[in-house]
């Protein structure tokens, strides 16, 4: 069972977020400039604020809401409350989309192997998920196999493979141009044979046409249930942090083609927008189960809520 928070781990995670954090109370302080208590145009400056940080129009629009209420409710609240009003409000809002990592158990007990499909864009970090996720398992004392089903290009069919070397776990694989179905189906099969503990399949990340996206990934999902009946338990996609308002319209498509069960988000520690983490798992309601806050094989990180607030809205 992994350690979810040790100390390295929070202040990785602080510093993962300084980017956003920074950017984000300058805006608030700003906002509320000049001002001695919460009012309307406050709340209107406060609004632009989120916008900005890509938090996502209806999500804004809800915190804005709320906090109305509470300023309706309180009669008089100082903008030097301001933060921990907002802080509350955010942590209330993940709270609502209970995240489904428990316990530090990264893959749910009494299925094994345990599959996941991994979806997303090129670009976003996927490989280099497949990577870390495999590493972390493996550190936890479990057996992990990959597969190479993103086969519409060679770099990523070569990308897997060094980290598959570099992790020290199996690839299957049958190289470019090969029936992603097909390399699915070896995969699952061969983890069954091996009895591997995980098996995670790279899929590949075209979204120029949904149609064949969702036939694609429906093909792969049926080959695999030819195996193991429930076949995926899990599928991750992946979204880059860094795109923002792009990484909500990927979501959108993605869950649109095929059952996302879980998200990872990478690349927060190299941008300014982190509060697109709440807006996905407000707008979605589909748990973000990972987050990437560095270059370190420990820096994907399991998304913990309450560790990701604290941290949003760290003083230094």
């Amino acid at each position: 069972m992994l350690k979810l928070f040790s100390k390295e781990k929070k202040q990785s995670l602080d510093e993962g977020l300084s980017k956003t954090r920074k950017s984000f109370f300058s805006k608030v302080a700003k906002a509320v400039m000049g001002k001695s208590k919460v009012d309307d145009d406050v709340l209107d400056n406060l609004e632009e604020v989120l916008l900005s940080a890509d938090i996502g129009v209806t999500t804004t629009l809800k915190i804005i809401e709320r906090l109305q209420q509470r300023v309706a409710k309180d009669k008089f609240v100082t903008t030097s409350e301001l933060n921990d009003l907002l802080k509350n409000e955010i942590a209330e809002l993940l709270n609502e989309n209970e995240v489904s990592v428990k316990d530090g158990e990264l893959i749910a007990s009494g299925k094994k192997p345990y599959v996941i499909m991994v979806v997303g864009v090129n670009g976003v970090g996927k490989t280099t998920t497949i990577g870390k996720l495999a590493y972390q398992l493996k550190e936890d004392g479990k057996k992990v196999l990959l597969g190479a089903a993103d086969t519409f290009r060679a770099a990523a069919v070569d990308q897997l493979a060094v980290w598959s070397k570099r992790v020290g776990v199996p690839l299957v694989t049958q190289g470019m141009g090969a029936d992603p179905a097909s390399v699915a189906f070896d995969t699952v099969k061969s983890g069954v044979a091996q009895e591997m503990d995980v098996i995670i399949i790279d899929t590949a990340g075209r979204l120029h046409n949904k149609i064949s996206l969702m036939n694609e990934l429906s093909k792969i999902k049926r080959v695999m249930q030819k195996v193991i009946p429930d076949a995926p338990h899990e599928i991750l996609l992946v979204l880059d942090a860094s795109t923002g308002q792009n990484a909500i319209e990927q979501a959108k498509q993605f869950t649109a083609a095929t059952e996302v069960n879980a998200l990872a988000l990478t690349k927060l520690d190299g941008t300014a927008k982190g509060g697109v983490v709440i807006g996905i798992s407000d707008q979605f309601r589909i748990p973000v189960k990972y987050i990437g806050v560095g270059e370190k094989m420990e820096d994907l990180q399991v998304f913990n809520k309450f560790e990701f607030v604290d941290s949003l809205f760290h003083e230094n």
